[in-house]
């Protein structure tokens, strides 16, 4: 077992883990952080990423220990100060931009990075960068909506109907 400490939203934690345990499973299993979900263990569908060091990564294809000292934001430290929704899960809400809500952490985990380099993309910037997401239940119009309200751009302005 190995001994690992990082930092996790923003405190700092310690637990312990085989080497070949993944983030995601350390995650969920040692910290208790449930949010960061486990969907297809095959890095295809997107539900676990997490920001390393302020990278998203999708937590499935790294071991823990690959994460050792690193800063670590999951889906539970997204929210304000006070608990209240930050904008783009606000977002997400306001637009409906989740159904069975499954894939929503993996998503606005994405979103928050593409906004951070992004502040405004367009609707085919967002679909490109949230490729690697797969949602089963929405078809995706209300997730692109959402992440444009999330930066403060009108949906129907870039794509009248």
């Amino acid at each position: 077992m190995l001994q690992l400490n990082m930092t996790v939203n923003g405190q700092p934690v310690s637990g312990q883990a085989e080497g070949r345990t993944l983030l995601v499973q350390f995650l969920r299993d040692e910290l208790g952080l449930t949010g960061t979900h486990i969907g297809c263990d095959t890095s295809q569908c997107g539900a676990c990423i997490v920001h390393i060091n302020g990278d998203a990564v999708k937590a499935c294809t790294m071991f823990a220990a690959e994460a050792a000292g690193a800063k670590v934001n999951t889906i539970e430290g997204q929210a304000n100060a006070d608990g209240s929704l930050n904008r783009i899960q606000q977002a997400f809400q306001d637009n409906h931009g989740l159904q069975c809500g499954f894939c929503t952490p993996g998503m606005v985990m994405s979103a928050t990075a593409l906004l951070r380099h992004t502040p405004k993309p367009d609707e085919s910037t967002i679909r490109t960068y949230l490729e690697g997401n797969i949602c089963r239940c929405t078809g995706y119009h209300n997730i692109i909506k959402a992440v444009l309200a999330a930066s403060e751009q009108d949906a129907f302005a870039q794509n009248p109907r």
